[in-house]
């Protein structure tokens, strides 16, 4: 059984579902169904058990079932370190999103410190090829599944630079106007970028220890324009150093916000956005892979893996070599694909669920 687990979903009024309900245990799940049934949907419920805005970063009402427009809930018994949570996670129409905790509300980020879920989703496909907020946003998610407590270095940061550029749009010239702003940026980014760096560690040490059929990738962290100074109190000198530049450009131009992801395919020496479909989509479950197995090390537990259509572009051994890690790793991954095929090689070693679609109402049916 899966040191982190559900073993109960319900969802009410969730996207395409009217209303559906899993009893689970802590195997993968294999879920099949025509395209359009409600499969990610389903996923996307799950992604909602961990800080942030789930797996499609959409807003609450965007969640929320048409026409009816009632409002939604999600609820579910999380299984965490020989521990039992009852979540409750819901919006009223129009609101926004709030959480219970064994009853009591909580903050967001309070599912931080309880499960630990990572995802890999189609539209990261074109993780190695589009620009580099998509890298950032990746890199900042796998820093918030070792370190929660980013989510809230990025925050503050992003917050204090919204500011600090108001002030550079308006041409304010003032260094008193910038001084506590650009103190608290170079304190916030210089934890974010040794979080950064810390997590890319973890992920090195986790491919290097592991014999898998997915590729090693080599990372870097780069920077968009000049390298992020080392330490809070170089890029506060930094901050003030380039006040002139920055009032020039009317934003601010060096910091964590600058940063990219640099992708090598380890084997061949070959940069990741230059390599096929198929070796970016190996290269990307083999980062999954690397990140869940040092959560099992770091957390106590495997993490709560989605991979929607994990299937596309990976031939039938790397589909099989994956369904062995992940019972390997005794991690509950939630996998999408259109038929029970795609499937065949996990058996009994996993539960199976069926999505349909019938006069406009999605059908969850376990197997």
């Amino acid at each position: 059984m899966a040191g982190l687990h559900l073993s109960s979903l319900t969802l009410s009024h969730f996207r395409s579902h009217k209303s559906a309900a899993l009893a689970l245990d802590g195997r993968p799940i294999a879920i099949h169904g025509p395209n359009g049934a409600g499969k990610t949907n389903l996923i996307e419920a799950v992604s909602l058990f961990s800080p942030g805005r789930g797996m499609r970063r959409a807003a609450a009402q965007d969640m929320v079932r048409r026409p009816e427009a009632l409002g939604w809930k999600v609820t579910g018994v999380l299984h965490s370190l020989s521990q039992s949570h009852e979540i409750e996670i819901w919006a009223e129409n129009g609101g926004t999103r709030q959480l219970r905790i064994d009853g009591k509300a909580a903050a967001q980020l309070a599912l931080g410190r309880i499960a630990r879920v990572l995802w890999l989703v189609p539209s990261m496909d074109r993780l190695w090829i589009e620009g580099a907020e998509g890298r950032r946003r990746f890199l900042d998610r796998v820093t918030m599944s070792f370190i929660p407590s980013h989510a809230d270095a990025v925050l503050d940061f992003d917050k204090a630079m919204r500011e600090r550029n108001r002030l550079l749009k308006d041409q304010v010239r003032d260094a008193h106007w910038y001084l506590a702003l650009e103190a608290q940026m170079a304190r916030r980014g210089a934890e974010i970028d040794a979080a950064r760096r810390a997590a890319l560690t973890e992920l090195h040490r986790a491919q290097s220890e592991a014999e898998t059929a997915f590729p090693v990738a080599e990372l870097e962290l780069t920077a968009t324009d000049g390298e992020m100074p080392e330490g809070a109190d170089d890029y506060r000198a930094a901050l003030a150093e380039s006040r002139f530049r920055d009032l020039v450009a009317g934003r601010t131009l060096i910091g964590p916000h600058r940063a990219d992801l640099h992708g090598v395919y380890a084997a061949k020496g070959v940069p990741a956005r230059d390599c096929s479909t198929g070796e970016q989509k190996a290269l990307l479950v083999s980062l999954i892979l690397a990140n869940a197995r040092a959560l099992a090390k770091s957390f106590g537990a495997p993490p709560i893996l989605l991979l929607d259509e994990v299937a596309a572009h990976l031939d039938a051994g790397r589909r099989a070599a994956l369904y062995a890690e992940i019972c390997a790793l005794g991690a509950q991954a939630w996998m999408t694909g259109t038929g029970p095929e795609l499937f065949a090689e996990l058996g009994d070693r996993a539960q199976h669920v069926e999505v349909t679609e019938e006069a406009g109402i999605s059908h969850v049916s376990p197997l």
